[in-house]
C-alpha cells in the first residue's frame, strides 16, 4: 500500500517543482471538515481546498446531484449542443447576484473567469487598459499573472509584465496605505500612465484572497464605483474566493451596496467540482460577439449539477448565517490568543464572515511582519492534525477557511489545535 513518503518520492520525479504543495501529505478520503492521508492520519481542514468546499467535502446533496447527472451524460460542450441545467444555473445566479438584469457565462477556472471579465470589459468599452491592486491575485495565465499584484512567486524567471495593466496600492492602513493614498495613486496613474478614457476595467477583490484577507473599505469601493461611472470604466468585483456565503452573504459585494458591472466567480460554486463563470450586466455581457466566449469544458453538466446543489445547500442550511457564527467564534479565539504571552506574537486580526485571518509579527503590539514564523506554525499545525494555509503580501498571514458546514465540535477542536501550534 502507498504511503505519504512513497507517493512524495514519485511526485518529485513526475511533477515539476513549479507546482508547489503546501502540505507533504496525500489525501485518500474526505468527509465534511475531515481529511485522512495515505498513512491513515486524520486532519481537520481549515483550508477547504483554498475556499472551495464551503459546503464541506462530499456533501450528500452535491454527491447525489452529481451521480444523477452522471447517469444521464457527462459532456457534450454547450457550444455544440445545449442542456437545461446550464440555463437553470445561469438563471439562479442572475437572480442572486447584486446586479440588475444580469447574464452569466460559465467557464472552468477562476483565472478563466477573471480573464474573460477583462475580455468582456474590453469588448464593451472598446478600450484596453486594466487597473488592479497590489497584493491582488487573479490567476496564473499570462494575462492574470500580469493582473496579480505580487511578483514573487508568480512573475519570476523572465515573465514580463503585461502591457496595459497598472497597479494601485490596496488600502491597508496598519501597513501605511490609507484609502486616500490609494485614491491619490489611482489619480496619478490616470495622469502619468493611462488616461481614464483608455481604461476598460478596474478589477478588485472585495476581500483580497492570496493578498492576505484585507477587506476593501466600504467608502473605497463606493468611490471606485463613482470613478468608473464618471469615466465609463467597468468595475469588476472579483469574487472567485469571496463568493457563495464565505463572507456571510452570497457575494461579498453585497456588503458594499454597490452594483459592479462584472463579477467573476469560481471555487465554492462547484462544491469541489471545477466550474467558474462571469456574471454581469446584460448590456456589458452581450458586447462579445457569438463565439467570443466559452471553452470546451465551460459549464460542464456534472459541475453544473453540483453547483445547483451547492446553491440549495447554502439556502436550506442557512450557510450565510452559519458563516457569521463561525467567523465570530474564530475572531473571539484569535483575540484571546493575541493577549497571551505564551503564544507567538499576533498582530492584526480580521475577518468578514468566515473569511478570517491573522498576522504573525516579530514583537507583540507592533505590525512588523514575521514571515519566518509562518512556516513553523503551519508545520506544527499539520503535525498536530490541522490543515492551515498562509498568504499575504507581506507573507506573514494565516487564513482560516473552515467549511461552513463544520460542526461546533470540530470547529473548537481545530481552534484548540491552532492554539497549540502557536505556542512559542
Amino acid at each position: 500500500m502507498s504511503s505519504n513518503a512513497s507517493i512524495l518520492a514519485r511526485r518529485q520525479n513526475a511533477i515539476p517543482r513549479g507546482l508547489a504543495t503546501a502540505a507533504p501529505i496525500f489525501v485518500t478520503k474526505a468527509e465534511n471538515a475531515e481529511l485522512w492521508d495515505a498513512d491513515g492520519k486524520r486532519y481537520l481542514d481549515f483550508g477547504a481546498g483554498i475556499a472551495v468546499t464551503n459546503t464541506g467535502h462530499r456533501h450528500p446533496r452535491v454527491m447525489a446531484a452529481v451521480k444523477e447527472q452522471c447517469e444521464a451524460f457527462a459532456h457534450v460542450a454547450f457550444q455544440v449542443t445545449g442542456y437545461e441545467n446550464y440555463v437553470e444555473l445561469a438563471e439562479r445566479l442572475n437572480a442572486l447576484a447584486p446586479i440588475k438584469n444580469a447574464k452569466t457565462v460559465f467557464l472552468t477556472t477562476g483565472a478563466e473567469a477573471t480573464e474573460n471579465a477583462v475580455k468582456i470589459a474590453r469588448a464593451y468599452t472598446g478600450r484596453t487598459g486594466v487597473i488592479t491592486f497590489t497584493g491582488a491575485f487573479h490567476g496564473r495565465t499570462q494575462l492574470t499573472m500580469g493582473m496579480t499584484g505580487k511578483a514573487v512567486p508568480y512573475r519570476t524567471r523572465g515573465t514580463p509584465p503585461a502591457i496595459g495593466i497598472y497597479h494601485v496600492p490596496f488600502p491597508i492602513p496598519h501597513h501605511g496605505v490609507t484609502e486616500e493614498d490609494a485614491l491619490k495613486a489611482l489619480a496619478h496613474v490616470f495622469k502619468a500612465d493611462i488616461e481614464p478614457e483608455n481604461v476598460a476595467a478596474i478589477v478588485i477583490e472585495p476581500v483580497q484572497g492570496e493578498g492576505g484577507f484585507y477587506q476593501a473599505p466600504i467608502s473605497f469601493m463606493r468611490n471606485l464605483r463613482e470613478i468608473c461611472d464618471k469615466h465609463g470604466i467597468c468595475l469588476v468585483s472579483d469574487e472567485v474566493q469571496t463568493g457563495f456565503a464565505r463572507t456571510g452573504k452570497m457575494f461579498a459585494t453585497e456588503h458594499y451596496d454597490i452594483e459592479p458591472d462584472l463579477i467573476p466567480v469560481a471555487k465554492a460554486l462547484g462544491g469541489g467540482f471545477p466550474i467558474a463563470g462571469v456574471i454581469g450586466k446584460a448590456e456589458v455581457m452581450d458586447a462579445a460577439e457569438p463565439g467570443g466566449l466559452g471553452g470546451t469544458f465551460g459549464g460542464n453538466p456534472i459541475s453544473v449539477a453540483a453547483a445547483l446543489a451547492v446553491l440549495d445547500v447554502i439556502e436550506e442550511e442557512r450557510l450565510c448565517d452559519r458563516a457569521n457564527v463561525i467567523g465570530n467564534r474564530m475572531l473571539a479565539r484569535l483575540k484571546e490568543f493575541r493577549q497571551s504571552n505564551s503564544l507567538r506574537p499576533i498582530g492584526d486580526v480580521r475577518g468578514l464572515g468566515a473569511m478570517v485571518a491573522f498576522e504573525l509579527v516579530k514583537e507583540r503590539g507592533t505590525h512588523e511582519p514575521d514571515p519566518d514564523a509562518i512556516k513553523l506554525v503551519t508545520a506544527a499545525a499539520l503535525d498536530a492534525g490541522l490543515i492551515l494555509l498562509s498568504c499575504g503580501y507581506y507573507a506573514n498571514t494565516i487564513r482560516l477557511l473552515a467549511p461552513l458546514t463544520i460542526s461546533d465540535e470540530h470547529l473548537e477542536e481545530g481552534l484548540n489545535l491552532l492554539e497549540g501550534a502557536l505556542t512559542a
